[in-house]
């Protein structure tokens, strides 16, 4: 694990990259920022968390490490015991976690429940959906408190790497580390994009099959009867209506991603 810092005084704003091996953008976003050396209002803590992976280019090594948190020092696998330390690392900070992801081009946010922290930052960010994650964060970093999660883009993509870095500059301007870029407004930055929040609700399982294509596009409607996906060129057919989140055909082995309901636009 490394850790940077920007600003003196104790972090209480922390960036957390690399939890995945094979999602780089994070890294490389934190790392040009780091090389800019921008003069921060308040210390920013940044962290790469799992590098054994990110050289190897695998998602992990031993275990997921976004399936394992609170982890335990004690722990035979690699994982486990680097959980423990992140989480020890970030205890007090708000934090943004970011991430990419083989079902959708632009940037999202994922917060467990909507709360005071998605609630001021996301105006600042470049997104237009934020996600509750609630029913399924047993494990994630995203069940620690103060925390908000980026999808930046797609994985192995130039243009995660991008939005990555303006998604933290979004970040700290939202804690008030450092202001936004000369002509992105955070005012405007908030109004650009109304944010509409979703809820996850199912998985959406696989059930089979070697195969498989995804037909719809994340976050638009899918009606009762339409069909969503195919396994092994056989049509999957909505039983009722519901909003696709994460979907895609090989990011998860044996689910397509999730379910959601739309329940309104942040801060209404």
């Amino acid at each position: 694990m490394r850790i940077e810092q920007l600003g003196e005084g104790t972090p209480e704003v922390a960036v957390v990259a690399g939890i995945h091996g094979d999602e780089p953008c994070g890294q490389r976003a934190v790392e040009r920022l780091l090389a800019e050396g921008p003069t921060v209002e308040r210390p920013v803590k940044f962290v790469i968390a799992n590098e054994l992976a990110l050289e190897r280019k695998v998602r992990y090594v031993n275990e997921d490490l976004n399936r394992v948190f609170p982890g335990d020092p004690t722990a035979e696998h690699y994982e486990r015991r680097l959980a423990h330390e992140l989480l020890d690392e970030l205890r007090d900070c708000t934090v943004l976690s970011l991430h990419s992801t083989q079902s959708y081009a632009r940037p999202f946010a994922l917060v467990d429940r909507v709360n005071a922290v998605a609630r001021s930052i996301c105006p600042y960010l470049p997104v237009s959906e934020l996600v509750e994650t609630d029913r399924f964060t047993k494990g994630k970093l995203i069940s620690h408190p103060h925390t908000l999660e980026v999808e930046c883009g797609l994985q192995g993509s130039e243009e995660a790497a991008e939005n990555a870095y303006h998604l933290i500059r979004g970040f700290l301007a939202g804690t008030a580390a450092l202001p936004l870029p000369e002509g992105d407004n955070p005012v405007e930055a908030g109004r650009r994009d109304e944010v509409t929040v979703y809820r996850m609700e199912q998985p959406v399982r696989k059930n089979g099959g070697t195969e498989f294509e995804v037909l719809v596009e994340n976050f638009r409607r899918v009606e009762a009867g339409e069909a969503f996906a195919t396994a092994d060129g056989e049509p999957l057919v909505a039983a009722e209506p519901f909003v696709p989140v994460l979907m895609s055909a090989y990011g998860y082995e044996d689910i397509f991603g999730y379910t959601a309901e739309e329940v309104g636009v942040l801060g209404n």
